[in-house]
């Protein structure tokens, strides 16, 4: 059964949404940022409800996701060796009913996404631009690990 912590590493940064009678703008990532790293490249991974998009993990890029429209549910695993939340999980909600939020993922830990409304999408700003000849990206079925996708009565 999951054994869920905050996993050493990943933050979850609370966002501003400045809104006014025109709309709203919200700052998602500034070079000037503490936490900022350097810029890979940017896109946007959407998903529809229940669709589990799940596992993968990049052994070099860190991975800052931002949930624009939708709710999304950020599944984490932590396989690393030396972490102190080896073997744990985490659950992070984003968007819409998560809240304005920047997820940082860290190296090694395993990610996944799910949409919990009819349509999300996750913008996310890697520190690695993909490499299509020998790609930072490994993956595992959604049956390798834990299920934590399915929706429990509490």
């Amino acid at each position: 059964m999951a054994e869920f912590a905050n996993i050493e590493g990943v933050q979850k940064i609370p966002l501003v949404r400045r809104a006014d009678d025109r709309g709203y703008v919200t700052e998602i990532m500034r070079a000037d940022d503490k936490f900022y790293q350097k810029f890979g490249q940017v896109y946007i991974a959407t998903c529809y409800k229940g669709v589990v998009k799940a596992w993968h993990m990049h052994k070099i890029q860190t991975d800052y996701f931002y949930v624009p429209f939708g709710t999304t549910k950020i599944g984490l695993y932590d396989d690393r060796p030396n972490s102190k939340t080896k073997g744990k999980y985490q659950m992070v909600i984003l968007g819409e009913k998560g809240g304005e939020s920047l997820l940082i993922i860290p190296p090694q830990v395993w990610h996944g996404q799910m949409a919990i409304s009819d349509f999300s999408g996750v913008i996310n700003v890697p520190t690695e631009p993909y490499n299509r000849e020998t790609p930072d990206e490994y993956r595992k079925g959604v049956e390798e690990l834990d299920d934590i996708w399915t929706v429990k009565n509490r």
